[in-house]
């Protein structure tokens, strides 16, 4: 997300395609669809509109589900406390409240992710990304109470501690991914141009995606055998992929495995990055030598074997934020399964991405909102919302009635 918080518009909640891709967001709300758009996928824009399904949240930055037949979803608030929302109402209590541990002061950090373990329903373990009083992130597990939408908040056990040096590029997300490792994003420290290089540097736990083994009882977190730089004197095991600059959200394609990261540009270029399911790790993304695919002038030479992003977008097409998404695997819009969809924060527009015939990746406006997107969300059903950061809002992508 951007270091400021600008005001939302008036909320819309239908999807709109904008007359140009360089709205601000201070501007009063784009024109509604007049034509169809050729997109990846085969389907018409035209069909979808956004659905308001909460409302009244505070500073909402993430939202998924327990994985536990509940039909629940959590909805994370930045100041940090998690709400739950189920059958159309959010419950009165807070599913945890943690805003005396957390630092919200920056427009990057407070409490801001979230990721329920495969087998919550037998452990009852969660896992959350906030940063603390002191500015530094912190991974942590919690246990649920006898109360099944009450956390326990003295259940805490902080698994890793990553000091930041500045208070903008805390990353924020975690995951699990389809090998049931926890996969942490984490930004390059903050300031601007990574002063301390620190996306390039092996030794270093920022600007890179981590995956580690949460299973034990203890708390305690294991190195997988397989990660790509386990058993390196000059590397933490605990990385899986470098040369990130703030990967905001990332998410796995729940029926492939493959692995999309939005990685938050500096003054040009916003990126989506692909993993294929599959993959090794070690893929080095590029930055800060590299901003997207254009050279940026810093310090070391780009390496040669950096992997560049399958779409990006710049600052003068009207973007400050990339917000990833996910590839969506629903079943209520048949015509949009297997597309992957991601946002700009501050335009509200929202993008499509897939291969076509010819396996290259295309990407194509989608539509526009009228806030500011702060992440989208997935339910057990693979139905998308997005959030509102400054409206508060949830929306979920629905069919046109």
């Amino acid at each position: 997300m951007p270091t400021a918080r600008p005001t939302d518009p008036a909320p819309t909640v239908t999807v709109t395609t904008p007359a140009t891709e360089t709205p601000a967001p201070s501007e009063t709300p784009p024109p509604t669809i007049t034509a169809p758009m050729t997109v990846p996928g085969a389907f018409n824009p035209l069909d979808y509109t956004l659905a308001q399904v909460a409302g009244g949240l505070q500073e909402p930055v993430f939202l998924t589900h327990a994985g536990d037949g509940s039909g629940r979803l959590f909805i994370v608030e930045q100041p940090g406390v998690i709400r739950i929302l189920q059958d159309g109402a959010l419950s009165p209590e807070p599913f945890l409240d943690i805003t005396g541990r957390v630092n919200d002061r920056s427009n990057e950090q407070g409490l801001l992710g979230l990721a329920f373990h495969p087998q919550y329903a037998a452990n009852g373990w969660f896992f959350v990304n906030y940063t603390d009083a002191g500015g530094d992130t912190v991974i942590a597990r919690f246990q649920v109470s006898s109360d099944p939408d009450r956390a326990d908040p003295a259940s805490e056990t902080v698994l890793l501690t990553v000091d930041q040096p500045y208070p903008n590029h805390n990353g924020g997300d975690l995951a699990f991914g389809p090998d049931g490792y926890l996969y942490i994003g984490l930004g390059d420290g903050g300031s601007a141009n990574d002063p301390q290089n620190n996306a390039q540097n092996l030794e270093s736990l920022l600007g890179k995606l981590l995956r580690i083994d949460v299973n034990a009882p203890d708390g305690a977190y294991a190195i997988p055998p397989d990660n790509p730089f386990a058993g390196r004197a000059d590397a933490r095991p605990e990385i899986w992929a470098w040369g990130l600059r703030n990967p905001w959200r990332f998410s796995f394609d729940r029926a492939t495995g493959d692995l999309y990261i939005a990685d938050v540009g500096q003054n040009q270029i916003e990126e989506v990055n692909f993993q294929p399911a599959g993959s090794g790790g070690g893929e080095n993304y590029g930055w800060r030598p590299l901003e997207g695919t254009r050279f940026t002038g810093l310090d070391p030479a780009a390496p040669a074997d950096a992997a560049p992003p399958v779409a990006e977008y710049t600052h003068a097409e009207g973007g400050c934020s990339v917000t990833g998404g996910y590839v969506y695997r629903g079943q209520a819009l048949p015509a949009l399964r297997g597309v992957y969809l991601f946002a700009d924060y501050c335009t509200g527009i929202i993008w499509s991405l897939a291969r076509d015939a010819a396996g290259q990746w295309q990407r194509q406006v989608f539509g526009q909102t009228g806030f500011l997107v702060s992440s989208f969300g997935e339910d057990a059903a693979g139905e998308l919302y997005l959030l509102g950061h400054r409206d508060g809002g949830v929306y979920q992508l629905v069919s046109k009635p």
